[in-house]
């Protein structure tokens, strides 16, 4: 007998077992790599709904969710940025499951009307350039593969401004100190405009999701983002198909 999605997860659920520290309770906490954040907002309300586990998000970089995590912070999921430091979690033992749950995209971003392309990058002053740093963020490391690959890198290096994430690198372009954006589609989806950069031009941004116990409120939370309800809406938010 095939299960659809919602007997999976209402399996998953029957018999939970209590967790040290809490307590009967059916709350999943899941650490969210920034530039998810809007997205996982959205699919914890389906899920929600369909279950009536609740679900704490936490938003913040990749990177600092690692080092609390291996110094024991009591997270069920992380949903990273990258597929390294899930990798890394998982060799060591501090979870299961890992899969890749989105792919990200990059596009050149400015607020306002118009149209932006590559021949902005181009002229003589573009003015600032926001991008996330490359040594801290996968979206970061895209953006200096497009500008290296359109050959542009070294001669923009005047021009460019650093974000930590790309939360950062969106905010200084909606601030009005940057005057162009290298961010996440997700973020530049249906606001100002935007030049999708060629995909051929950085390596694939993909994003894994690790298991941090095994809690069953939070495998189900698993196995519903890797449902394709789930991926749709992930799709729409501005990421590519997996």
């Amino acid at each position: 007998m095939r299960f659809n999605r919602r007997q999976m997860m209402l399996a998953a659920l029957a018999g939970m077992a209590p967790w040290p520290g809490r307590a009967q309770s059916a709350e999943v906490l899941v650490a969210v790599a920034a530039n998810f954040m809007n997205v996982a907002e959205q699919l914890v309300l389906q899920f929600e709904a369909e279950t009536g586990v609740r679900v704490v998000l936490a938003g913040g970089s990749t990177g600092q969710f690692f080092a609390q995590i291996t110094n024991g912070a009591p997270y069920d999921i992380l949903l990273s940025a990258d597929q390294d430091r899930p990798a890394k979690l998982e060799d060591a033992g501090f979870g299961t499951g890992r899969f890749s749950y989105a792919r990200g995209l990059l596009s050149l971003w400015r607020p306002g009307e118009g149209e932006v392309g590559e021949q902005d990058l181009r002229v003589e002053n573009p003015g600032y350039i926001a991008i996330a740093n490359p040594k801290l963020a996968p979206y970061g490391a895209a953006a200096q593969q497009v500008l290296e690959g359109l050959g542009l890198w070294e001669s923009l290096q005047g021009r460019i401004v650093m974000g930590q994430n790309i939360a950062q690198a969106y905010a200084l372009v909606a601030s009005g100190n940057a005057t162009l954006g290298l961010v996440a589609r997700s973020y530049a989806l249906g606001q100002g405009v935007r030049w999708d950069m060629p995909e051929r031009l950085y390596a694939p941004i993909l994003q894994d999701a690790i298991l941090l116990n095994q809690r069953e409120e939070a495998a189900a939370f698993m196995a519903f983002l890797a449902s394709e309800p789930a991926q749709k809406t992930i799709r729409a938010a501005g990421y590519g198909a997996l």
